[in-house]
């Protein structure tokens, strides 16, 4: 992905010079915190967005000054650009295709652990979007699991990762999210589960869109990585993720969807370009 001396975007809330300490994530511990921790790696949400609990405040935890390496300097600039990708891209698709108003996500970097509207984010959390802040909090210490842990190597791959949640504050402004969380909250474990693999699956097929408009409009996307972000898609779908982890796939506990319908329904995106067509809900085949 060519991204070096690009825009950056304006819209990053720059936390890790300020430490991370051992910040809870949401005051959950012992299995709770296991299961966070389960979900981070499904790079989903923040699961505190869903039970309403955390700190509304959206401070940022105390600790230490950190200082930045060359490594870090150069992941948030690279952060800094995709972001400005997809708000440029999102801009165009609202207008174009909704008449509507785009508005931007914030993206907060941090290192460890820092403090959203949703609850605690911390490294082991993994990149998340809460609503309630309209932030994405992101440890970019989560792409070196992405390529070492996960399998899911490259640049665009890692912007994937950002275009993800950018999908779900677009679910967001289209009142989505909201709806689906409500319900949500009203349903069996396993319904919510069944609910959560639709958001999820959207916001797979609106990082497909992210993708066409980089290649279309942006002509950023080189050689290889469009692969690498179906890839990703791949490696992380909830089949693949529990076979890695010894265990067989049980579908009832799925909340992201497997590894084929992950990258398909990127595909879709990719290949369409509609928002329309990355209708999750009224479709009987995810």
């Amino acid at each position: 992905m060519d991204w070096r001396g690009r825009r950056q975007s304006g819209n990053i809330e720059d936390r890790r010079r300020m430490g991370g300490g051992a910040a809870k994530v949401g005051g959950i511990g012992g299995a709770g915190a296991i299961i966070v921790v389960l979900l981070a790696l499904f790079l989903g949400v923040d699961p505190n967005q869903f039970l309403g609990t955390g700190d509304q405040g959206g401070s940022q935890t105390s600790g230490q000054p950190a200082e930045l390496t060359a490594e870090d300097k150069a992941e948030g600039d690279f952060v800094s650009v995709v972001l400005a990708d997809t708000e440029e891209i999102w801009t165009n698709v609202f207008q174009d295709q909704l008449g509507k108003t785009y508005r931007p996500a914030t993206l907060v970097l941090f290192k460890e652990a820092t403090r959203s509207g949703c609850g605690g984010a911390s490294e082991a959390t993994g990149p998340f979007y809460c609503p309630a802040d309209r932030k994405v909090y992101l440890d970019t210490a989560f792409f070196t699991t992405l390529h070492q842990r996960l399998g899911a190597s490259g640049d665009f791959a890692a912007a994937y990762v950002v275009a993800h949640e950018i999908g779900h504050h677009v679910q967001n402004e289209l009142g989505i999210l909201g709806e689906a969380n409500r319900v949500r909250q009203q349903v069996s474990q396993e319904e919510s589960n069944a609910i959560s693999v639709r958001v999820e699956l959207q916001a797979d097929c609106l990082s497909g869109i992210w993708a066409r408009e980089a290649v279309q409009t942006l002509g950023v996307v080189e050689r290889g990585d469009l692969e690498e972000a179906v890839n990703a898609a791949r490696q992380i779908g909830d089949d693949t993720l529990q076979r890695n982890a010894g265990q067989r796939p049980m579908p009832h506990t799925f909340t992201h969807g497997t590894s084929e319908q992950r990258s398909r329904w990127f595909m879709v995106g990719l290949q369409s370009g509609q928002i329309a067509d990355c209708d999750t809900f009224q479709t009987d085949d995810l």
